[in-house]
């Protein structure tokens, strides 16, 4: 801006009354030109200070624009530190027996023959027949699971909402523990080992159970994608919609480098109905309900009575 002398200088010789008019008259706008100037200048301080969301810009769920942190408290820290050692006892007594082997179906063990849902490996009695410290490490893991208390109250808030990423159960989640037989991998079985996790979506209200094998055959990896609605504030109920089968050999033939990716719908509601009709047995309602949450663990059990242990994992499974 030019300065006021300058100004002045330009204006031509005009009588005394006018050119006094004049300087007000320019001082005044000089002046509304200063305040113009500070007013940006303060706004321009409080953005950058700020930060986008206060200027109405981004995102804000909630009043802090972040997920609520649900540490433990003193008491649960510790139950959670006993947890976490009782789990670490079960997996060296797990690798050491070479007894316990789960395959696919009810004859691998995988699946109960009354009404084909998971087998539960503790109220089996397999754990204990593998192995008598085997039996005893998991019994042990599954007193301290009664023992966890507190975590988080509300771990399903804003599930299924545009909030849904603050949900405290929003996230990508590794196995740790866990007494279902279609999620304990072996080395003595056909199966073999596998990485397990589970990808929850608080957004679309939808759950990922991730395997990854660590010595693929035919398969590399299964995605099952489930859909999932908060029945109450610690209930998950459960819709299986698909299955996704990466492929490293296709009717025997090795694939080589590429990859076959099949994806299997599961069979719905109708076909369902059909088929508890003709077998007259009624499949059970898949749920979950979270015994204890936190910022990175977290402890569920199904509607047929297996536990999961599972922990926060920063970086989620490919192929999702």
């Amino acid at each position: 801006f030019l300065s006021l002398s300058h100004q002045l200088s330009m204006v031509p010789a005009m009588p005394p009354k006018r050119m006094a008019a004049s300087f007000r008259s320019r001082r005044s706008v000089h002046r509304a030109l200063a305040m113009v100037i500070l007013m940006f200048g303060a706004l321009a301080a409080t953005l950058s200070f700020a930060g986008p969301e206060s200027a109405g810009f981004g995102r804000s769920p909630s009043r802090s624009g972040k997920k609520e942190r649900c540490e433990p408290s003193v008491r649960s820290f510790a139950a959670k530190a006993e947890l976490l050692e009782a789990i670490h006892t079960f997996q060296e007594e797990l690798n050491r027996t070479s007894n316990l082997s789960i395959d696919f179906g009810v004859k691998g063990g995988e699946l109960d023959e009354k009404d084909r849902a998971p087998s539960n490996l503790a109220a089996s009695g397999a754990f204990a027949r593998a192995s008598v410290r085997l039996g005893q490490a998991a019994d042990e893991v599954l007193q301290k699971v009664e023992r966890l208390k507190g975590g988080c109250p509300e771990p399903l808030k804003g599930f299924g909402t545009p909030q849904g990423a603050e949900c405290p159960l929003h996230g990508s989640w590794r196995l740790r523990f866990t007494t279902a037989a279609d999620a304990t991998f072996t080395r003595n079985s056909t199966r073999g080992t596998a990485k397990v996790s589970n990808v929850v979506d608080a957004v679309s209200g939808s759950v990922t159970n991730c395997i990854d094998f660590d010595h693929p055959d035919a398969a590399e990896c299964l995605r099952v994608r489930l859909s999932a609605e908060t029945e109450s504030k610690t209930r998950l109920g459960l819709a299986f919609r698909y299955v996704k089968v990466r492929l490293t050999k296709f009717f025997g033939f090795s694939l080589g480098q590429r990859r076959l990716t099949l994806t299997l719908p599961v069979p719905g509601p109708f076909l369902t109905r059909i088929i508890t009709f003709f077998t007259r047995k009624t499949p059970p309602k898949p749920f979950f309900e979270i015994i204890y949450l936190d910022d990175d663990l977290r402890v569920h059990k199904t509607g047929q009575g297996n536990v999961f242990v599972q922990e926060k994992m920063s970086v989620p499974p490919p192929y999702l």
